[in-house]
């Protein structure tokens, strides 16, 4: 048995060279180019990174619910190697929705925190992946730890149609940009701020397919170098 090679896939030096522009294109954009709001004026500019990364961290849980129906299954351990390594990113995007999220309320409602159907239902998201990587890391077994995290991923996958629709079930204090006129949508947005969100989640949701390329390459190099040292142990011992 060998190791895979570390060098970057065609793929991931694709995903990484497309990436990296994108996102400086989208700052530019956010800090520059889109209009104060009227309202809260420059401070608004980081709703562009807080949507962004909300949307990523949806995405990121979508992954991780299909691919442990697909492991439970099929036993795929690809797929379960995919819906770890989405769980990890996922918690790096609702991290950072966190994070722009208090920044917001600090500047809006004066205090970096409050108990919000929307902050406290992405805060319980957030400790519910969290809680997908301690049963992975507490699992003993390669087969028992993927069936674990199968039921476990989708189990926590009920979070997500909680945190999206906190806001229009509870009374909420967090802006809704999308408002139901006449049997359409309309956006509460200028144009050129929705252009620029657009662009945001575009950068940032090929930022999450390059990490996410990359972390499935590391996840299947840990695999191989365990089996591997599981192969040597077993060796030495006959």
């Amino acid at each position: 048995m060998t190791l895979p090679t570390t060098r970057p896939t065609r793929l991931q030096t694709v995903l990484l060279a497309i990436a990296a522009p994108a996102v400086v294109f989208a700052l530019y954009m956010a800090l520059i180019w889109a209009p104060d709001e009227r309202t809260l004026g420059t401070v608004q500019r980081i709703f562009y990174i807080h949507v962004g990364s909300a949307w990523n961290a949806y995405l990121s849980f979508l992954i991780v619910f299909v691919c442990s129906i697909g492991y439970l299954l099929r036993r795929s351990v690809s797929l379960d190697a995919l819906a770890a390594s989405a769980a990890e990113i996922g918690i790096l995007f609702t991290t950072l929705t966190l994070a722009t999220g208090s920044f917001w309320a600090r500047a809006v409602w004066n205090v970096w925190w409050t108990w919000d159907p929307r902050l406290t239902t992405t805060l319980i998201m957030w400790f519910m992946y969290v809680a997908y990587l301690l049963v992975r890391a507490a699992a003993e077994g390669e087969e028992r730890r993927g069936r674990l995290a199968g039921v476990f991923g989708i189990v926590a996958f009920s979070t997500v149609p909680l945190v999206h629709f906190s806001a229009i079930w509870w009374r909420s204090m967090h802006p809704n940009i999308i408002q139901p006129q006449g049997g359409t949508i309309r956006m509460n947005m200028d144009p050129e701020m929705v252009v620029t969100m657009m662009v945001a989640v575009i950068a940032l949701t090929l930022v999450n397919a390059a990490l996410l390329s990359y972390r499935v390459g590391l996840e299947h190099l840990s695999r191989h170098a365990a089996a591997l040292r599981e192969r040597v142990r077993l060796e030495v011992e006959y």
